[in-house]
């Protein structure tokens, strides 16, 4: 994360909301339909930030939930969200973190670990293969999103023409002027009349 930015509507930072939708994301595609919710395993969703966002001078700063009424008592549900403040003063991170907040805040590569990191970068800079691949991903990403998007659009329009149906049963409306009323078929208000 280069800048801190603010949504110009709200005038509020949109991290913190980021990092909500990216954990949604994440979970989405980790469970699939039918699946109980205990396979979910442990997520984490890491920020990396030139700047500190909370300016406290931390290297990280790590979030799991935690009770508003006993602060000692975390939700366990395995989800943990980290900001790493390359500018950050004190904390403690190891060697190589360390040296990988100097690669980031000045490309200096310090270790052997950020000189892995310099060359799988300089690979790939390279390689027009890998980089048209990369954005292809991001293009397919993005269609799935909108496509889920619609999807429960349209989940949700049937959702609620199927609640007005049945307040509207419960009325004692006739079936036709409920289709008409509904966009439901004759028969999707019958089936939900004979519930």
């Amino acid at each position: 994360q280069v800048k801190n930015n603010k949504n110009p509507d709200t005038d509020t930072y949109v991290l913190p909301k980021r990092s909500r939708y990216y954990q949604a994301l994440l979970d989405i595609d980790l469970l699939q339909k039918g699946q109980p919710y205990d396979l979910l395993p442990p997520t984490f969703i890491i920020f990396i930030c030139v700047f500190d966002f909370f300016e406290k001078g931390n290297y990280v700063y790590t979030f799991k939930k935690c009770c508003l009424e006993n602060r000692k008592l975390e939700l366990p549900d395995e989800a943990t969200t980290m900001i790493l403040n390359t500018k950050g003063t004190h904390g403690d991170i190891s060697k190589d973190i360390k040296s990988f907040y100097d690669y980031v805040n000045n490309h200096i590569v310090t270790t052997d670990f950020t000189k892995q990191i310099d060359d799988e970068i300089s690979y790939l800079k390279l390689d027009t293969k890998v980089r048209r691949e990369f954005m292809l991903m991001e293009a397919r990403l993005l269609d799935e999103r909108r496509e889920g998007k619609a999807e429960g659009i349209a989940e949700g329009e049937a959702n609620a023409n199927i609640a007005t149906a049945k307040r509207l049963l419960s009325m004692g409306l006739n079936v036709q002027d409920i289709a008409k009323a509904t966009s439901l078929s004759i028969d999707q208000v019958e089936a939900l009349k004979a519930e």
